[in-house]
């Protein structure tokens, strides 16, 4: 938090918790009864968190945390510990591991683990998990890091690209220096370049840049000079979202003191349109609500996430999903580091496979996607749980259809330009017919 805002800053008089609060459950309860399912498949994705910042940017309501007690070795030693525990969910029921098709490491900000660190982590992901098809560069694979533009190295570049890593997804949010201000966004424009270059001199060239539109200020041909600064560097994937005032963050805390507007709606919505028009017109098409990309360089690890795929998770506060199961790791560093049960980690949550649940889920995120969602398989799923189920979802997807929101085309619901605009209220009325 800044320390010109004394309003967002925690007072001096507060003690804050040290000992851990233990959560009554870890991963293990995951993995035991998924490794005892002799029909299981192998986790094919995996995502990694990394919690560390060197500064709280003030929109961002994903865990992470500037690191004043010198933790970076106790997190990274544990993290191994983690990614130990859970190989075996990427093996097959006879212990032979599979290939990996996607490996993601988010944050926080995974660049600013030192080189060391990180050769550490690299060493054990190649020996506990199959790397092959990665390595290969076989379609549909990728290993991605999230990278702050400040923390770029040649050497930690150099090292990342011999540990396969093959994408990087840098968080410029903005070229303009009033809006990284506005965010408290602590990097200069100039350096996304710089680690741009970098990455493609180390032989990374699969980049993606992070964009955000609807700043509190920001105007039109401000958002356009932004688009056009990404489009300038030749990244092949953006992914450009409309500023959230997410509840807890200290942005939402500035806007509700007054200490300025949010974006106009109408000018959001002609920013959002200006998005599509721009990035298709040089070659990057929407795949997904938020995403744009050039044919074939799709996020592949993101993909596996809105397709509802099974993906391994590990690091605090990170969510995996197995064989219909979910689970969130416990957001808390001391947590993470103190309680280890054979490895596993602390949870705070973990559903059960539910079928009503799997399938408001699934569309959530299925609907987002360009693609969209195979008509036939999720009024079959929805017959599944029951007749008055299906029947209410096959009329809320013949109601978006008559509004012009969403087509049914060949067999597939999918968005209309006008339903990519309303995502939210199509996707709540699809839901809602599911789980009432």
């Amino acid at each position: 938090m800044s320390p010109r805002d004394p309003a967002l800053t925690t007072p001096k008089t507060i003690a804050l918790p040290t000992t851990p609060q233990r959560p009554p459950r870890t991963a293990l309860d995951v993995a035991t009864p998924a490794l005892a399912d002799p029909e299981r498949a192998p986790a094919p994705h995996l995502y990694i968190h990394v919690p560390f910042c060197f500064h709280k940017c003030h929109y961002c309501d994903f865990y992470s945390i500037v690191d004043t007690r010198g933790r970076q070795p106790a997190f990274t030693a544990r993290l191994e510990r983690e990614l130990a525990a859970l190989s075996p969910l990427a093996h097959d029921p006879h212990g032979t591991p599979a290939p990996l098709r996607t490996v993601f490491v988010g944050g926080g900000t995974p660049t600013l683990l030192s080189p060391a660190l990180w050769r550490d982590l690299l060493r054990t992901l190649d020996e506990r998990y199959d790397l092959s098809a990665i390595r290969r560069g076989e379609a549909g694979t990728e290993f991605s890091v999230e990278c702050n533009p400040e923390t770029a190295t040649r050497e930690l570049f150099d090292m990342l690209r011999e540990g396969g890593v093959n994408r990087l997804s840098i968080g410029a949010q903005s070229f303009n220096p009033a809006h990284l201000k506005t965010l408290e966004r602590w990097h200069n424009p100039a350096n996304v370049g710089r680690a741009v270059e970098m990455a493609r001199r180390a032989g990374i060239e699969r980049v993606s840049a992070d964009l955000i539109f609807a700043i509190p200020g920001q105007t039109m041909r401000e958002w356009l000079d932004d688009l056009r600064c990404a489009l300038d560097l030749g990244v092949e994937h953006t992914s450009c979202y409309a500023l959230t005032f997410e509840p807890g963050t200290a942005m939402t805390r500035r806007m509700e003191l007054g200490r300025f507007e949010p974006a106009d709606e109408d000018l959001e919505l002609e920013m959002m349109r200006a998005t599509r028009e721009t990035l298709a017109a040089h070659g990057l098409h929407r795949y997904e609500v938020s995403n744009f990309a050039r044919p074939g360089r799709e996020s592949a690890h993101n993909l596996a996430y809105w397709r509802q795929a099974d993906w391994l998770a590990a690091g605090p506060s990170a969510s995996g999903h197995l064989g219909g199961r979910r689970w969130k790791n416990a957001p808390r560093l001391d947590d993470y580091l103190t309680i280890d049960e054979d490895g596993f980690a602390p949870i705070t949550d973990h559903e059960a496979p539910e079928p009503r649940r799997n399938l408001v889920e699934a569309i959530m995120t299925g609907l987002r996607l360009t693609e969209g969602l195979d008509a036939g398989v999720y009024l079959a799923r929805a017959e599944a749980i029951d007749g008055v189920t299906g029947a209410r979802l096959r009329a809320a997807a013949a109601l978006q259809v008559s509004e012009g929101l969403m087509t049914d085309c060949d067999g597939h619901w999918t968005l209309t330009e006008r339903g990519v605009e309303l995502t939210n209220r199509v996707v709540r009325a699809l839901m809602d017919a599911v789980d009432p």
